[in-house]
């Protein structure tokens, strides 16, 4: 069994196969569009990279039984699939690669007793460390600190590292002091090389007419084939990777955390994706921009802050995911309950920054790490939607979207939910040592979205202020208790009780209004 995100051409699953005698079983089902909603741009991605994949695996030489979503006879879930399978082939063994979701590996461990036969799961070679290794690395540790991870990992890699004994290129280990520069006034000059678009070809039309017809009520847009343009086969990967090595790399680190209108992609990879699907191995991304680097393509900023972000930040939300088992999705730290308003998945809001931000998502599945942290979820945090809502509408509506890597990110760090049950209350969480909550004021520094915008940043009550600043100081109110043993929370609270009374009165009541209306309603 091979599964949608695990379309590695080089997966050890593959080198234990006979291809005269084992078959490889591929399948599309619906259930996995609609656990959670799904964006009609992922849905279509997973298949037809999947079809592709599956091709390409019959060209050398494999055979494969593969279930498209229109198959008359297909019943749409892995189990009841893998029931039809057995039925036909009489296998005397099932193998499989580990999941990317603990909802999958649950019924993967359910299979043996059901199915009265022997279930191998194999390791995910994908990943540099592995989660036995990660849970090594984190047990006795009173805190996970995501920078002592990426050391290891640059240490054991040897990436960017120089000299005997081997320390840091440059002399530092990352440079994010240096990656925080908006564009000013002016925007980015010139405009940033946009990402190569690949055609669809007749398998992805094909894809898209199943899906339009099978699932119709999908979220998100895709006017036409043409609308369609993500890279779905291991070639169009490697040519995605060589752009932006060749195109982008250099902008990336400086202007990392910058938004700007009608710039979705800026200077990121837009590499996710296509590994989140396995059709890119993160250590050849890694390799390239280090190429780049000894080439004098790419400045040193710019090439650590997209190793960090590989070798470092990706590993360790893995590792977290692993570590902290199926209850994790459950945790919600600061107890919010509100539901997600319902321009997350319509984009009409006179708030800019949401508006650009969503507008985009429902476009083209797509948003970089600073407009999901900062703008989409910064709102969620600040307003008190339920940390599952959240999570599960991130898993659903990107492109990337993988359960491994959506929970931990939107939970720990966008939602700083993930506390450990028993631990000191409101002092860390565990990918997050604070909250990443921000006023208007962090949006206007870092974009334009505020230009011409109805809202004022700068106000915090009254009919003209800007939801996301009545949120943030709403936020530490109703939050003191739990986040003011935080030191690093010490200078936001200072700031609140330099407010008068009657004003902050007045902001928790801007936002029980606002809450209201756009049905959050968190308690």
């Amino acid at each position: 069994m091979i599964f949608g995100d695990q379309l590695d051409e080089h997966a050890p699953l593959l080198a234990k196969l006979n291809p005269t005698t084992d078959t490889v079983l591929m399948m599309e089902v619906a259930q996995e569009s609609q656990h959670v909603p799904s964006h009609v741009q992922r849905t279509v991605l997973f298949l037809s990279a999947m079809r592709h994949f599956a091709d390409h695996l019959q060209a050398r030489g494999f055979q494969v039984r593969y279930i498209r979503l229109e198959d008359p006879a297909n019943t749409h879930s892995f189990t009841t699939e893998l029931a039809r399978a057995i039925a036909d082939l009489r296998p005397s063994e099932l193998l499989c690669t580990w999941p990317g979701e603990w909802r999958i590996l649950q019924q993967v461990q359910s299979w043996s007793q059901r199915f009265k036969l022997p279930v191998t799961v194999l390791p995910d070679e994908h990943f540099i460390t592995t989660a036995q290794a990660f849970s090594d690395w984190a047990a006795g540790r009173r805190g996970l600190t995501m920078e002592y991870f990426y050391r290891e990992q640059r240490r054991k890699t040897g990436y960017l590292m120089a000299g005997k004994p081997p320390q840091p290129e440059g002399g530092d280990w990352n440079y994010d002091a240096g990656n925080r520069q908006s564009f000013g006034r002016s925007g980015p000059k010139p405009p940033p090389p946009q990402p190569p678009r690949f055609t669809p070809d007749s398998i992805t039309r094909a894809v898209i007419d199943a899906v339009r017809s099978r699932l119709p009520n999908l979220p998100g847009r895709l006017d036409s084939h043409d609308a369609f343009a993500w890279p779905v086969t291991r070639a169009q990967a490697l040519a995605s990777l060589k752009d932006f090595i060749q195109h982008r790399l250099a902008g990336f680190g400086p202007h990392e955390d910058a938004m700007w209108t009608d710039t979705p992609f800026v200077y990121h990879s837009v590499l996710s994706p296509a590994l989140n699907l396995k059709l890119l191995n993160p250590r050849e991304c890694c390799q390239a921009a280090i190429a780049a680097y000894q080439s004098k393509q790419a400045p040193l900023q710019s090439v650590e802050a997209f190793i960090r972000q590989i070798i470092g930040w990706r590993e360790f939300i893995h590792g977290v995911y692993w570590l902290e088992g199926p209850d994790y999705a459950q945790r919600n730290s600061l107890n919010q309950h509100g539901q997600l308003p319902e321009f997350y998945w319509t984009g009409q809001t006179d708030m800019a920054c949401m508006r650009q931000a969503l507008t985009q998502v429902l476009d083209i599945a797509y948003g970089h790490h600073i407009q999901r942290l900062m703008i989409t979820g910064n709102f969620a945090l600040l307003s008190g939607v339920h940390p599952k809502a959240i999570s599960d509408w991130y898993l659903g509506m990107y492109a990337d979207g993988v359960d491994w890597v959506t929970l931990p990110n939107t939970l720990g760090m966008v939602m700083h939910a993930d506390r450990r049950p028993g631990s000191t209350a409101g002092v860390t969480g565990l990918v997050g040592t604070k909250p990443y909550a921000a006023s208007g004021k962090y949006i206007q520094r870092m974009s334009n979205y505020c230009s011409g915008c109805r809202y004022d940043p700068a106000e915090r009550t009254g009919p003209n202020a800007c939801p996301f600043t009545v949120f943030y100081w709403d936020f530490l109110i109703r939050n003191r208790d739990q986040l003011a043993p935080n030191n690093r929370m010490a200078m936001m609270f200072k700031n609140v009780d330099a407010i008068p009374p009657e004003t902050l009165v007045q902001i928790s009541i801007d936002a029980k209004s606002l809450r209201k209306q756009w049905g959050i309603d968190p308690r």
